[in-house]
């Protein structure tokens, strides 16, 4: 089993979610944003945006400052650029594969056109369907009545 150092799997954890990688998005836009500003585009509450501050803070993506009451926050990429060296060592794999692949389809640029039979549609028959025909179902005799 493969162990990661503990910040480069609150990085991984952090960045999981689709939530916090929006919130990460708007942060890339400025400076500094307030809380409330970062939280007001999503349909959720600000306990629920506060807990995935935590999340992001805890894994050194986001920094906060209390000036007042306001609470600013700010993008902090490091964490990332420690990801991404980790990624690059595995880069080889998937670039190889592109590469093979690119060259697969120049080789082969005619591929052979399949014939695609169309489906029938819900409203019309299908080819079987006059071939068989089912005699109607006879009723049978209603059973004694309860008294």
């Amino acid at each position: 089993m493969v162990y990661l150092p503990a910040q480069l799997d609150r990085t991984f954890a952090a960045l999981s979610d689709p939530t916090r990688r929006a919130l990460l998005t708007r942060l890339e836009a400025a400076d500094t944003v307030s809380v409330s500003d970062l939280a007001k585009p999503f349909a959720m509450s600000l306990p629920a945006i506060m807990k995935h501050l935590d999340v992001l803070t805890d894994a050194g993506l986001v920094a906060r400052k209390k000036t007042g009451r306001t609470v600013a926050c700010r993008l902090r990429a490091q964490p990332m650029q420690e990801a991404m060296k980790w990624l690059s060592k595995y880069e080889r794999f998937w670039s190889e594969r592109l590469d093979r692949l690119a060259a697969y389809l120049e080789e082969n640029k005619e591929w052979p056109k399949e014939q695609v039979q169309p489906q029938p549609s819900a409203n019309q028959a299908s080819p079987s369907s006059g071939a068989m025909t089912r005699p109607p179902k006879k009723s049978t005799p209603r059973g004694p009545a309860r008294k």
